[in-house]
């Protein structure tokens, strides 16, 4: 929320910030800004934020919010889930512990056997404790004469460990002879085959599905090459600048091998020089700035993939700049970053927008005797690391805007129980059910009524009567 004054007539923008499901909640807040009417220039967005704003930016964000949209598909249940491999070996691992443990079950079973012999001869019942007593002998020669598990345990647990390295393994060097660039590997081996831990086939395969669908129309063409998609992406919105529904867009990952924030574009020529001017202080302009309406429209889709997948827990997205661009041919690797919306804050105030939305699905800090409980599973406390920052950072975004535009408003939730991974759903602690990513778009919506729409747009739009 804000106490700035808001007005149509200025050029307005929106940062979409967040990983993840926040996608759900970004969704939910631009189906309230349209159906309200409220006038958008541009969106720019990082992390899921980057998807939102491409869909947004081509009139099509009722595909983000329609109860059938990727938000809600059954398939992101599976979003950022442990890697096969690492899977395959877990099993593996614990079917190796299981069978060392074995010989302790036949124990365990004789302390049984012998516990019930001893119960039927105190309750005057001789033959049935001689037959436990007879059971318990013939098990033991068949497990020891001859020696069948003093034999198999050692054999079966090799077995099982030899399974969990070869995955790994096999793992490492499939990745290796997918792995675009050929530069050196540092570090033990060992590091190479566990890599980073979670995979990011989904989102990224629901979301660039609905992006195609979009971008094809009515066509019932298969999905092409990501390369393809990103041509006609870009085609699509440049063709239809002016157009209502279709508004200038800002997409922000991170460059691990250049170490820099990267920015690509899709801006009209009186913004886009603006976008593209050297600043003082800065280095070479061109080395962090990506104009998708030139040579590089083909990067689109590796710029939202590198978008959605979060530092070290997934693996960056690769992607092989064009000979002719600033990085001559190089193979960069791309992620998100939390910090990216402060970037985000300083390239829409460069093409001119005068008011700016923020929109992010962290709650406020928390506050005395509102601490919940702690997750213990690795997935679940990677997410409250990243929502945690995510709080931060929007606190400085909110004060960095406020001396760089006329208008700040901020639509966050007051409560959000769910996390970046928790594509599933989570159960809320405070209300006691069960919530999912449905519910987060309503309340993305409802938030966006109850925050900006209501109390800011309205009065605005009263004062410029006046």
């Amino acid at each position: 929320m804000s106490e700035s004054s808001y007005s149509p007539r200025l050029r307005t923008g929106v940062i979409l910030c967040g990983s993840g499901t926040a996608g759900a909640y970004q969704a939910g807040v631009l189906r309230a800004l349209t159906e309200a009417g409220v006038k958008v220039d541009l969106l720019a967005g990082h992390g899921a934020g980057a998807m939102t704003a491409l869909c947004g930016a081509i009139d099509g964000g009722a595909g983000l919010w329609d109860p059938s949209g990727p938000w809600t598909s059954p398939r992101l249940r599976q979003a950022y889930g442990w890697r096969p491999a690492l899977r395959v070996a877990a099993i593996g691992f614990l079917i190796a512990v299981l069978i060392l443990l074995s010989p302790l079950v036949v124990l365990l079973l004789a302390a049984l056997a012998y516990a019930t012999s001893v119960v039927a001869a105190l309750v005057s019942f001789p033959t049935i404790s001689a037959w436990f007593v007879e059971l318990y002998r013939r098990s033991l020669e068949a497990l020891f004469d001859p020696p069948v598990l003093p034999t198999a345990v050692p054999r079966a647990v090799v077995l099982a460990l030899l399974v969990v390295v070869g995955v790994l393994v096999t793992a490492a060097i499939r990745a290796l002879r997918q792995e675009p660039a050929r530069r050196r590997i540092r570090g033990a081996f060992w590091w190479q085959l566990i890599g980073s831990p979670l995979s990011a086939d989904e989102p990224t395969g629901t979301l660039v599905d609905a992006l195609w669908k979009l971008v094809r129309g009515a066509s019932n063409q298969p999905r092409p090459a990501q390369a393809e998609i990103g041509r006609r992406y870009v085609d699509v919105l440049t063709d239809n600048f002016g157009q209502p529904g279709f508004r200038e867009v800002l997409v922000g990952v991170h460059d691990l091998d250049a170490r820099r924030d990267l920015v690509g574009s899709v801006l009209p020529p009186p913004a886009r020089a603006a976008f593209e001017e050297k600043r003082a202080g800065a280095g070479p302009r061109e080395a962090e700035v990506v104009d998708f309406t030139g040579p590089q429209r083909e990067l689109v889709v590796d710029f939202l993939l590198g978008a959605l997948r979060p530092p070290i827990v997934v693996p960056p997205q690769p992607i092989p700049f064009p000979m002719e661009s600033y990085w001559r041919g190089e193979v960069h690797r791309l992620c998100d970053r939390p910090e990216l919306a402060l970037r985000l804050v300083d390239e829409v105030a460069a093409v001119g927008v005068e008011q700016v939305i923020l929109v992010c699905p962290a709650s406020p800090p928390a506050q005395p005797h509102g601490m919940r409980g702690r997750p213990i599973d690795v997935r679940a406390r990677i997410g409250e690391l990243v929502r945690s920052i995510e709080t931060a950072v929007l606190h400085d975004c909110a004060t960095a805007a406020s001396t760089r535009f006329s208008g700040v408003f901020v639509v966050r939730p007051g409560h959000n129980p769910i996390g970046p991974f928790d594509f599933g759903g989570v159960y809320d602690e405070a209300s006691g059910r069960h919530r999912t990513t449905r519910e987060l778009i309503q309340q993305g919506y409802e938030d966006a009524y109850r925050q900006f729409i209501e109390p800011v747009v309205a009065a605005g739009e009263r004062l410029d009567e006046l």
